[in-house]
């Protein structure tokens, strides 16, 4: 049984065969956090749990006169009862009064795993995958439960935990704040890392010393955002990639966020992540119950590349969800660098005929077929073909495409509206805004708002026409800016608060119903960008557009910071022209192919003007593709060096059955007469032999393992190598070699 209760010291041990979680009831009230980690056969609360009077810190217990809660590490503190950390939590009743009381009243233990009802979740597909303990903390004078939701899964290690507030009373309350996680760690020795950055320089690695204090990152644009991602993890100072403790949370939420961290005077450090409090307030009534969203907990014995591997696992399988999270991606061409808005279907198909002789297998059409839209200043919320530019429709450009042996992609922003669109006429009060005030634009628009329901129900009905009106199998859902005035005019006064959350309640009812709708489609999400990049999305959507950024040398520290918590098959990745749009570098054809091949294979340009000589090197970069996106996509990964830290950046991917593997190689610029270098490979299994390549040398995975793989001196900027391996010695082989 992963989940145990022992009646005689009150504890709770939640665990598989790697990790464990232990929780104790002390004073048969209080929840105290005991231990997180490598799992423990028995363990001795009383020696955990070491009561010292401290000045200052208020007695709680009578009958316990060292005991405080401002020094015990709790499971969900409250604030104004003894406890002067960041509070978890916080409730404002009636009366004005923010001080509450809960404790503990009941638990249950039940096989498998509910879902949290509106909200993306980790799930399961068999109840014997994982175990939950609900435990249910009361505040009687309230008449409020509060009920803490655990799961540990049996083949991840991985707990999930949320948070639910019942009201049993008779009085309505405010909820102000509401992590989905609070933990406390016995010790303080830690360095902090999160994913920082902007657009087109998303989730670039930060780490540091944590310190006294409070340290936190936080969102408050609508979205999870380019600027931050909700991920935060704690390492030990000695923490490598392959060495280490390493304590991560990832929210899986697409708002508002914040994840923060304090270090407390007696040296604990307590973490907590869950939705913003900032210009947050949850009117509950009784009778209703208001549901935080989920925290996944990773922990890793293996430095920072067992806690992505873990990641990986669990989202991979068990966020993502339809006919696409087991397959791999088809490689697609988007027509947006190739002409922006200026198209016509002539052009289209010139671009689709050039696609097709190269073994590109899906079209993808950008902004620009709808309404009036010829530039970034008209027509969202028009979702209806511009007949100018397409006199033969969707279908008919969809069924020239089919003909040409690929599949149709579309573009859509359906979260947006332009002040200058039919459907803005119509309804201006559909928008977010707030009464008698400015309405401020972004890329010339404006925000639907979607915590009201009529708009919803317009939006699904509206988006099943049109992607019922042709043959549709791909899907980029973009969103182009982030939310300011932040109110609803189908809000109370007192609700206006809940509107952000409200909205991402209503987005997740849209898109879960369209891909129950259209199960054959593949969604992609996009912020422009990678400005939503998170597993609330990736529940709904198994791929995100990584960055709107395609060049291949800052692509390498996005891919790679992205990688530490989400697996390569959520990544979109394209091959772009140079001079490169973003930035204007000019790198070389087969390493913007090998950077874009570590994630799903994309192509967004001019493929028609290509010279014959880059049209052959697509052809072969592509059937390269063929023989490895499996492990891309589902073999394991392995950071090998890292371009925040040098001019050489490095990764691998490994078979399951550690048969196969590929290596990237990547130098952004040469060295003069440069050392000799050996990359050290990882995930091989040290007693069998690799072949390189498809050479006939063999190496046994020990030797690739703690000598390396020797490397080609490099004598130009801007190169890369692919290294295909193998093992021989009568393991059967499910591919060839690169040649």
């Amino acid at each position: 049984m992963p989940i145990d209760w022992n009646e005689s010291n009150q504890v709770f041990h939640l665990y598989n065969s790697r990790i464990s979680y232990l929780i104790q009831l002390v004073h048969g009230k209080y929840l105290a956090h005991l231990y997180w980690g490598k799992r423990v056969q028995v363990l001795q609360p009383q020696t955990i749990l070491t009561n010292k009077g401290r000045a200052f810190s208020p007695m709680t217990e009578p009958t316990d006169p060292k005991f405080s809660l401002d020094t015990l590490p709790q499971e969900y503190p409250a604030f104004g009862n003894g406890d002067f950390r960041t509070p978890a939590y916080q409730l404002r009743t009636q009366d004005g009064s923010t001080n509450t009381e809960f404790v503990y009243d009941s638990h249950e233990i039940v096989k498998g795993k509910p879902p949290l009802k509106g909200l993306p979740s980790a799930y399961i597909e068999d109840p014997s995958e994982a175990d939950t303990v609900v435990i249910t903390l009361v505040d009687s004078l309230l008449g409020i439960g509060l009920n803490l939701q655990y799961t540990i899964y049996r083949d991840h290690d991985v707990i999930a935990r949320s948070v639910s507030f019942e009201h049993r009373g008779s009085s309505t309350i405010e909820i102000h704040k509401c992590m989905s996680l609070s933990v406390d760690f016995h010790d303080s020795a830690w360095d902090w890392l999160h994913l920082q950055g902007t657009w087109a320089r998303e989730r670039h690695i930060e780490r540091q010393p944590l310190s006294h204090g409070k340290q936190s990152i936080s969102s408050a644009r609508g979205a999870s955002s380019h600027q931050v991602n909700p991920f935060v993890a704690l390492l030990s100072k000695n923490s490598t990639e392959e060495f280490g403790d390493v304590y991560g949370v990832s929210l899986v939420y697409s708002g508002n966020f914040q994840a923060s961290l304090e270090i407390s005077p007696f040296e604990t450090t307590r973490l907590s992540i869950g939705i913003n409090p900032f210009d947050f307030i949850w009117v509950l009534k009784p009778g209703e119950t208001f549901q935080t969203p989920e925290a996944l907990m990773v922990y890793s014995a293996e430095g920072l590349g067992g806690m992505s591997r873990t990641f990986h696992h669990l989202l991979r399988s068990r966020v993502c969800r339809g006919v696409y999270r087991d397959k791999t991606r088809p490689i697609l061409i988007n027509n947006w660098e190739a002409t922006y808005f200026h198209f016509t279907e002539k052009k289209l198909k010139e671009l689709a005929d050039s696609a097709a002789g190269l073994g590109i297998e899906l079209f993808v059409l950008d902004d620009g077929w709808f309404g009036r839209r010829d530039n970034d200043k008209s027509s969202l919320g028009d979702w209806f073909v511009n007949k100018r530019k397409l006199p033969n429709g969707l279908a008919g450009l969809a069924d020239y495409i089919g003909r040409k042996g690929m599949r149709f992609g579309l573009w859509v922003e359906p979260e947006m509206v332009s002040p200058d669109s039919e459907l803005y006429r119509e309804h201006p009060d559909w928008c977010l805004h707030v009464r008698n005030r400015q309405r401020t634009t972004s890329r010339n628009q404006l925000i639907l708002d979607l915590s009201r329901e009529d708009v919803c129900e317009w939006l699904m009905d509206t988006l099943t026409d049109v992607f019922r009106n042709a043959s549709i199998n791909y899907v980029k859902w973009d969103m182009n800016r982030n939310m300011t005035e932040v109110g609803s005019a189908a809000l109370p006064p007192e609700r206006q608060k809940e509107t952000a959350h409200r909205y991402m309640l209503g987005l997740y009812r849209v898109l879960e119903t369209l891909t129950e709708r259209f199960p054959q489609i593949l969604f992609e999400s996009c912020s422009g960008g990678g400005g939503r990049f998170d597993p609330g999305m990736l529940y709904y959507m198994p791929q995100t557009w990584t960055s709107d950024n395609t060049d291949a040398v800052e692509r390498l520290k996005i891919q790679y910071g992205t990688s530490l918590v989400y697996p390569a098959i959520t990544m979109g990745a394209h091959v772009s022209d140079v001079p490169n749009h973003q930035v204007g570098r000019v790198t070389p054809l087969p390493m913007r192919c090998h950077v874009a091949m570590a994630a799903n294979l994309g192509f967004e340009l001019k493929i028609d003007q290509l010279s014959m000589e880059d049209k052959q090197e697509v052809m072969k970069q592509i059937q390269s593709y063929h023989q490895f996106k499996d492990l891309v996509c589902f073999g394991d990964l392995f950071r090998l060096l890292s371009p925040f830290e040098g001019m050489d950046t490095a990764w691998m991917y490994v078979s399951q059955q550690r048969e196969r593997a590929i290596v990237f190689y990547f130098k952004t610029l040469a060295t003069p007469n440069p050392p000799l270098f050996r990359l050290k490979l990882r995930g091989l299994n040290p007693k069998v032999e690799y072949q390189i390549n498809h050479s006939e040398q063999a190496y046994s995975g020990a030797e690739l393992m703690q000598i390396g793989l020797g490397l080609p001196l490099v004598k130009k900027d801007f190169s890369s190598e692919l290294f295909f391996i193998k093992a021989v010695n009568g393991m059967e082989l499910a591919v060839e070699g690169i040649q």
